[in-house]
């Protein structure tokens, strides 16, 4: 039967009544959401700047640049910042990034180090404000959980890691506990003193007894960390290939990206490469050399989500796969877990135990690790907040860094 003219008056009144009300509602989000930055304030924290974002109504967000030679320069340069971007929408985050950026395009890492930790916080305020984590801003997920790969020697084993049974057995420990990958560094504790050959041999050693160890369903991800030159580097390279290492990570300093892909030239195992470098421009350079399999921006480092996604779009079009660098802070973790979570090409999380450490101490919960994946967070932005009166009591150490020397006296990276 049809309606008669009250009755679809009456539905037209219904229908009219309910757009205004959901007109209304829209309004008093957007009446919500205009709101301005109004601080910054920084901690120094271990070997991590952390920093947190307050906007005029009382949000807030946090982050954690990973400048971790020089952290003390980037609480300097947060403060500068702050005067540039105070008053600003938090919405629009990537202006914000161009703004603070551009304003003297200096390439510095302290300086993308410090927008990496503002990014952070910016899009947890986006999150808490929508209602949404962050991952599920970035475009949803693309995998349920994310692979860890564990740092040989950080989970439950507080020997020293030196031989190639030691590397073994720490490896073991790794596997039995559900992990599926593991990244080390294969030397021996006096490699800068040992010849070429030697090195070459002690260091094949090494691989070989964790790959007989762990077997052949698990992922093993070799870091040379810098301690060779291009020839040694190919030598060593060469000799492991039959062990079928799942990446080649920094065979040389990052100093000459066309030296990088000279490597990459004339060994049979993928490339990851990028952790010390900090905008797309260089990232995109990588994935024109040969050989390059793997891109580690640091997301603490590299700009933040914002940049570090653009970074993982063109390794995407390269058919490169993202294996980021993770300074190891818990905010930083976490923001690893929401990227990679909504991100194609992404591949596995660098991971160093949190349960049990200080790290547990300074933020309301860690990222959740389950039978070696990172499980995403549902809570709205990035789902963690740093705890004052704890940070403080862990102070900024920045290490002592490179410190091998050769027989001579001179430096083994020289």
């Amino acid at each position: 039967m049809g309606c008669t003219s009250r009755e679809r008056a009456s539905v037209s009144r219904r229908a009219n009544s309910l757009s205004l009300m959901k007109r209304a509602s829209y309004g008093i989000i957007f009446e919500k959401i205009k709101m301005k930055i109004e601080k910054i304030e920084t901690w120094l924290v271990s070997k991590w700047l952390t920093i947190r974002v307050t906007c005029d109504d009382g949000t807030y967000g946090v982050g954690e640049g990973n400048f971790w030679s020089y952290a003390d320069a980037t609480e300097v340069i947060a403060h500068r910042i702050e005067g540039d971007i105070r008053g600003l929408d938090p919405r629009d985050i990537d202006r914000i990034w161009n703004v603070a950026y551009r304003k003297y395009s200096f390439r510095s890492p302290a300086i993308t180090a410090v927008l990496s930790a503002i990014d952070m916080a910016l899009w947890d305020i986006k999150g808490k404000r929508l209602g949404a984590p962050v991952w599920d801003l970035l475009g949803g997920k693309v995998r349920d959980k994310v692979r860890a790969i564990l740092l040989l020697g950080s989970h439950r084993y507080s020997d020293q890691i030196s031989t190639p049974e030691s590397f073994a057995k720490a490896a073991r420990i790794a596997k039995n506990d559900g992990y599926t990958a593991l990244k080390m560094t294969p030397f021996p504790e006096n490699w800068g003193a040992l010849a070429h050959g030697d090195l070459i041999r002690q260091n094949t050693a090494i691989v070989e007894a964790v790959r007989e160890e762990v077997g052949w369903d698990f992922d093993i991800g070799i870091e040379i960390h810098r301690n060779m030159f291009p020839g040694s580097s190919v030598v060593f390279a060469q000799q492991i290939e039959k062990f079928f290492p799942y990446f080649y990570e920094d065979p040389i300093a990052p100093d000459s990206v066309m030296s990088m892909g000279g490597v990459g030239d004339k060994v049979n195992i993928p490339l990851a490469v990028g952790e010390r470098n900090n905008t797309l421009w260089e990232f995109r350079e990588y994935c024109q050399q040969p050989g390059v399999g793997f891109l580690k921006p640091d997301i603490g480092l590299a700009g933040g989500f914002t940049h570090v996604k653009k970074i993982a779009a063109i390794a995407e079009s390269f058919h490169i796969k993202m294996a980021p660098h993770h300074f190891l802070g818990p905010v930083g973790n976490m923001a690893n877990t929401h990227i990679a979570t909504a991100t194609p090409n992404w591949d596995v999380n660098e991971f160093s135990t949190e349960v049990g450490t200080f790290k547990e101490d300074i933020v309301t919960n860690v990222s959740e690790v389950k039978d070696g994946y990172f499980i995403p967070p549902e809570a709205p932005g990035l789902g963690i907040d740093i705890i004052e009166e704890e940070m403080v009591k862990y102070p900024y150490e920045a290490g002592t860094g490179e410190s091998s020397r050769r027989p001579d006296g001179g430096l083994v990276l020289g």
